[in-house]
């Protein structure tokens, strides 16, 4: 028991670790390449953020373990709204950003009711796994066209996240793009094997430690990056993040598993945990309809 604890324990830090160095090499490419930073903060830095999940999912559908998958994606929704934002809202204040909230929380409830929908039959087929990543790139199509139009408020506020990342030279830049994703690859592997072991040894289901132990570990950077966001005053990258977050989890990761091995989960799963996250991304959506009422008044 002791050996998968410890390869999970290591497992975790290295995922998150060698996301940040992925993410770095990969925004820095990008700029190299003359992408504006724009897109970059809209797309790189976004499916960055979510390469643990994403990779930690693809292994696992790969490896016959496809309820991992499905338990990280929603588990890792529950984890952002209920810990993550909640930790932040304690440790600094975390008023809403209407302009985020008003362009991607009614996507972010949107794809969950889709994905509801899909779930309905208790399994998810190649072809919801399509219907998942159709949704998503129309998604970041809107976004990108609504960030050409709108104000330079929210350009800056891309610029400011950005800048958190390290600057890198080409060289380095290419580097830790490629030895980032390999040290993610390697990580995801560890991770999903030490949690199969470690669901054999206490008798649950994978999806139990999907939902629990890997969805607290990959939501760890939202936690990092959403704290830090919040202690320096940037509500909307704060919120931000973890809406955008959620957005990829449901439409993203778990299309993985969909595409993979179309796996089947119980009614429990899907009234208990899908129902769980419902509810956290409708109390996030009510908090916010009375802050602008409070704001109104």
């Amino acid at each position: 028991m002791w050996v998968p604890l410890l390869v999970l324990i290591f497992g975790l830090v290295t995922l998150v670790w060698s996301a940040d160095r992925f993410l770095s090499g990969a925004a820095s490419v990008a700029g190299h390449l003359g992408i504006s930073k724009m897109l970059i903060g809209l797309t790189v830095v976004s499916l960055g953020t979510s390469a643990p999940e994403i990779l930690v999912a693809l292994t696992a559908a790969i490896e016959g373990n496809p309820l991992l998958a499905v338990g990280n994606a929603i588990g890792s929704n529950i984890a952002n709204i209920g810990m993550v934002l909640g930790i932040t809202a304690m440790i600094a204040p975390l008023p809403f950003s209407s302009g985020v909230l008003r362009k991607e929380l009614p996507w972010l409830l949107g794809a969950t009711f889709l994905t509801l929908w899909l779930l309905f039959d208790l399994q998810l087929t190649r072809i919801d796994g399509v219907i998942l990543l159709t949704a998503m790139a129309l998604i970041m199509y809107r976004l990108v066209k609504t960030q050409q139009t709108t104000t330079e408020g929210v350009t800056v506020s891309i610029e400011e996240e950005l800048d958190e990342l390290q600057a890198l030279s080409t060289g380095k830049a290419v580097f830790w793009l490629i030895a980032g994703l390999i040290i993610l690859l390697v990580s995801a592997e560890m991770l999903v094997w030490a949690a199969t072991r470690i669901a054999e040894w206490l008798g649950v289901s994978e999806l139990v430690i999907g939902l629990t132990v890997v969805a607290v570990g990959t939501s760890l950077p939202e936690l990092a990056a959403t704290v830090g966001a919040a202690i320096k005053g940037h509500s909307d990258i704060a919120i931000g993040n973890v809406v955008g977050s959620n957005i990829l989890n449901i439409l993203v990761v778990l299309s993985v598993p969909a595409l993979v091995s179309e796996p089947f989960i119980d009614n429990v799963a899907l009234w208990r945990d899908c129902g769980m996250m419902l509810a956290l991304t409708l109390a996030l959506g009510y908090n916010y309809v009375l802050f602008q009422q409070v704001q109104l008044s």
